[in-house]
């Protein structure tokens, strides 16, 4: 397979020269903000934003829009992407979505965890966030195989698929009448 490098380079621009992309899909709650604040404190930028040149030159976001909000009049580090609207698009569903498929080490986590001293509140808050929601899943995950197994008996359904609300309604009523038992389904 042919990996190409998307990559023309890496430029410092102050951050609200830069475009919001108007198809960015994420929202950032509170609590993230004041977490990107103390890390950003704490450590600084530590990681480039994602963006494409515009035909007037002008740079878009396609990550790092909360970033870029945070710290709107410094020059931040961003790498730009040699990629057309539809390929910024794609980045823009996936970049995320792929980091967050990744899994957790607790053992990792806890030792990174012992290791690492953070003064800002709201960081050593997201930590402790972390650490919770994996023990949680940690939890769950061995929940499961001590789980009876279940048996689901057999069942035989129609599904019948209706040209509109009043269609779907008389062939419900009419199927009542001769005995089904039936459920409405709207998709």
């Amino acid at each position: 397979m042919q990996i190409r490098d998307r990559i023309k380079e890496l430029r410092r621009v102050r951050a609200g020269d830069l475009v919001p992309n108007p198809q960015n899909w994420r929202t950032h709650p509170d609590a993230q903000r004041d977490a990107l604040r103390g890390v950003l404190a704490e450590i600084g930028y530590a990681d480039a934003l994602l963006a494409r040149e515009l035909p007037d030159g002008r740079l878009e976001l396609i990550d790092g829009h909360l970033r870029a909000e945070t710290t709107p009049d410094v020059h931040v580090p961003v790498l730009v992407l040699d990629v057309d609207e539809n390929e910024a698009k794609k980045i823009l569903l996936t970049h995320d979505p792929l980091a967050a498929l990744a899994k957790a080490d607790l053992g990792q986590v806890e030792e990174l965890v012992a290791s690492c001293e953070f003064h800002h509140p709201q960081v050593e808050e997201m930590i402790e966030q972390l650490q919770k929601d994996l023990s949680r899943a940690d939890e769950n995950f061995d929940n499961l195989a001590d789980r009876p197994e279940v048996e689901i008996p057999e069942s035989f359904q129609v599904v019948i698929e209706c040209g509109s609300e009043e269609e779907q309604q008389s062939i419900y009523e009419r199927m009542r009448k001769e005995g089904y038992r039936c459920r409405v389904l709207t998709l």
